[in-house]
C-alpha cells in the first residue's frame, strides 16, 4: 500500500468514530436544554428528572467526543503537511475560531453547568446551558465551514507561488455550501437525539410493563402505578419516559422534514459545484433526466460499462438537480471530458506527487461508494420518521406495547440515523475524490482553486509510521468504543436513581463523610460522576 492510502484510512476511521459521537452532542444537548427550561419554568419535577438522567449520558457522550476529536487536528500536520500548507492561510481561521472561541466557550459553560446544579440560580445555571449549546453548535459550524471550503473554495486569491490566501473572510463564513452543509447537519443530529430519545424511553416504559408496575385496562389506556420499594420507580418516573418518548418522536419527525428540505439543497448546490460527485451518486452514465431507483454494477467500478441501471424514474433527477421536472443533468460520459480539458489526463509530473507523479487521472469517484451511500443517508432517514410516527401512534394510551421483540426493535431503532449521518458524510468525502480540494465550474466558487489528493500527504512519512498509527489510533479508539457502551449502557440500565442517587432513601445511601447537613455532596463533581 502506498502511504497515501494508508494515511487516508486513518483520517477515515477516526473521523468516523469522532463523528459518532457529534450529531448526539450536538441534538441531545439542544434538547436537554429545552427540557431544563420547562423545569425553571414550571417546576415539575418529570422535567428535573429529565435534565439529569439525559445529562448523565450527554457528559459521558462529550468527554468521549473531546478525547477523539483531539487527533483531527495533529493529523492535518503530521499526516497532511502538504495540505496544510496550500490551505493554511484559509482553513487556519475556521478552525481557530473553533478552538479558541467556540469550544472554549462551550467546555466553559458547560463546567459551570456541571458544577453549578444547587450554587447558582436557576436562571443562570440554564443560561450556562445555553451557552454551552449554543458553543458546540458554533463549533460545529466553524469545522464546516472550513470543510466546505474544500468542497467549494471562495474569498480567494491565488500568489505567484500557487496558494490560495484568503482576502473576504465573510465570504468564507458564508459560503452558500457552508450554510446548506450546516443546517443538514443540525437536523441529522436532532434525528439522533429523537431516535435516542425513542429507544431508550420505549426500553424503560416496557420494563415498567414487565415487572408489574404499570398496567393497561380494558381499553388499553395505561394505569401507573409504583414501585415504593425501588427508588425512583415511582408515578413520576412513567411520566418521565412517556414524555421523553414522545418529544422524540416529534422532533425525529421535524428534523426528517428539515434534512429533506436541506439535503435537496444541497442536491442542487452540488450539481451546479460538483457536477462529478452527483453524476456517481445517481450512477448517471449518460446526460438525461431519468432517477436510477436501482443501478448494479461491480464494487469500486470507475467505469460506466459496469453499470446496468435495472429501475429508474423518468424525469425525477432533472426536478432534483434543478427544480425543472425532465430537465438533462450531465452524466458521467460528458463530464469526463471535460475534467480532463480543464484539469489535465494525469497528475502533473512533480516530485510533490512521488510515485503518483505522471499518473493517468480518474476523475470518477467509486460509484458503489456514492450511489449506495447517498441511497442509504436517505433511506435511514425515511425508516427513522416512519419508525417516529409508528412510536406516536403505538404511545397513544400512555404507554408502550408489551412486546420484548418490539423494544428491542425501538433500541435498534438508534442506530439508524447514526448510520445515516455516517454513510452522508462518505458520500460527501469520497465523492470529491481525485480532489482534496474540489475545483468548482460554477460562477460563484474559484475554479482555479483545487488540489489532488496525490499531493497532499506528508512527504517525510513512511508506510511504517502510518501503518503504526493507523493500528495504534484504531485500537485505541476501539477501547473507547467498549467505554462508551459500557458507561452509557450502565446509566441507562440505572434509570433516572442512577444519575440521582438523592432519590434513594437516605439510610440506603450509606455513610459518606462528604455529605452536608442538607443531603447535597460536598464534591462539586458528584454530577458528573
Amino acid at each position: 500500500m502506498e502511504a497515501l492510502d494508508i494515511a487516508r484510512w486513518q483520517f477515515g476511521i477516526t473521523t468516523v468514530y469522532h463523528f459518532m459521537l457529534v450529531p448526539l452532542t450536538l441534538g441531545l444537548g439542544m434538547a436537554i436544554a429545552v427540557m431544563q427550561s420547562i423545569w425553571v419554568r414550571t417546576g415539575d419535577e418529570k422535567f428535573l428528572r429529565m435534565v439529569k438522567f439525559w445529562g448523565k449520558l450527554y457528559l459521558i457522550n462529550f468527554i468521549l467526543g473531546v478525547a477523539t476529536g483531539l487527533v483531527q487536528e495533529f493529523q492535518f500536520g503530521m499526516a497532511w503537511s502538504e495540505y496544510s500548507r496550500f490551505v493554511g492561510d484559509v482553513f487556519g481561521a475556521p478552525l481557530a475560531l473553533e478552538g479558541l472561541l467556540a469550544f472554549f466557550a462551550e467546555s466553559t459553560f458547560l463546567g459551570i453547568w456541571i458544577f453549578g446544579w444547587g450554587r447558582l440560580r436557576k436562571g443562570l445555571h440554564l443560561m450556562a446551558l445555553w451557552c454551552a449549546v449554543i458553543g458546540s453548535w458554533l463549533s460545529a459550524y466553524f469545522i464546516i465551514v472550513a470543510n466546505s471550503w474544500m468542497q467549494h473554495p471562495v474569498g480567494v486569491e491565488m500568489t505567484a507561488e500557487g496558494r490560495p490566501v484568503m482576502t473576504d473572510i465573510w465570504a468564507v463564513l458564508t459560503n452558500n455550501t457552508a450554510m446548506a452543509a450546516f443546517t443538514h447537519t443540525i437536523f441529522g443530529a436532532l434525528i439522533v437525539a429523537g431516535m435516542f430519545l425513542i429507544g431508550i424511553s420505549w426500553y424503560h416504559l416496557w420494563r415498567r410493563r414487565h415487572d408489574g408496575i404499570d398496567r393497561v385496562d380494558a381499553s388499553g389506556r395505561v394505569i401507573v402505578g409504583e414501585a415504593a420499594s425501588v427508588p425512583g420507580r415511582d408515578r413520576t418516573d412513567h411520566g418521565v419516559w412517556l414524555w421523553s418518548l414522545r418529544a422524540g418522536a416529534v422532533v425525529a419527525i421535524v428534523a426528517f422534514g428539515g434534512t429533506a428540505l436541506t439535503g435537496d439543497w444541497q442536491a442542487k448546490l452540488m450539481y451546479e459545484q460538483q457536477p462529478m460527485k452527483m453524476a456517481s451518486a445517481e450512477a448517471a452514465c449518460h446526460t438525461g433526466s431519468s432517477f436510477s431507483v436501482l443501478s448494479i454494477g461491480d464494487p469500486g467500478t470507475t467505469d460506466c460499462r459496469d453499470v446496468v441501471t435495472l429501475i429508474e424514474i423518468p424525469g425525477l433527477l432533472g426536478f432534483l438537480g434543478t427544480g425543472e421536472w425532465g430537465a438533462d443533468m450531465p452524466g458521467i460520459v460528458d463530464l469526463e471530458p471535460q475534467y480532463i480539458d480543464q484539469y489535465g489526463e494525469t497528475i502533473p509530473d512533480d516530485e510533490l506527487y512521488g510515485s503518483f507523479a505522471g499518473t493517468e487521472v480518474n476523475y470518477v469517484p467509486p460509484m458503489w461508494v456514492t450511489y449506495w451511500g447517498f441511497r442509504l443517508m436517505i433511506g435511514l432517514g425515511g425508516i427513522t420518521a416512519f419508525g417516529a410516527l409508528v412510536a406516536l401512534w403505538l404511545t397513544r394510551r400512555g404507554t408502550v406495547p408489551s412486546s420484548p421483540w418490539i423494544m428491542r426493535l425501538a433500541i435498534l431503532g438508534i442506530l439508524a440515523p447514526f448510520a445515516g449521518n455516517i454513510a452522508g458524510w462518505i458520500f460527501t468525502e469520497i465523492g470529491r475524490q481525485p480532489f482534496v480540494v474540489a475545483p468548482n465550474p460554477d460562477p460563484s466558487g474559484i475554479d482555479g482553486v483545487f488540489m489532488f489528493t496525490a499531493a497532499a500527504v506528508s512527504p517525510g512519512v513512511t508506510v511504517g509510521e502510518l501503518l503504526f498509527s493507523v493500528i495504534t489510533l484504531t485500537a485505541v479508539y476501539a477501547v473507547l468504543m467498549v467505554v462508551e457502551i459500557f458507561l452509557l449502557a450502565k446509566y441507562v440500565r440505572g434509570g433516572v436513581a442512577s444519575a440521582m442517587p438523592e432519590l434513594a432513601p437516605r439510610h440506603d445511601r450509606g455513610d459518606d463523610p462528604g455529605d452536608r447537613p442538607g443531603g447535597e455532596r460536598d464534591d462539586v463533581l458528584a454530577f458528573a460522576y
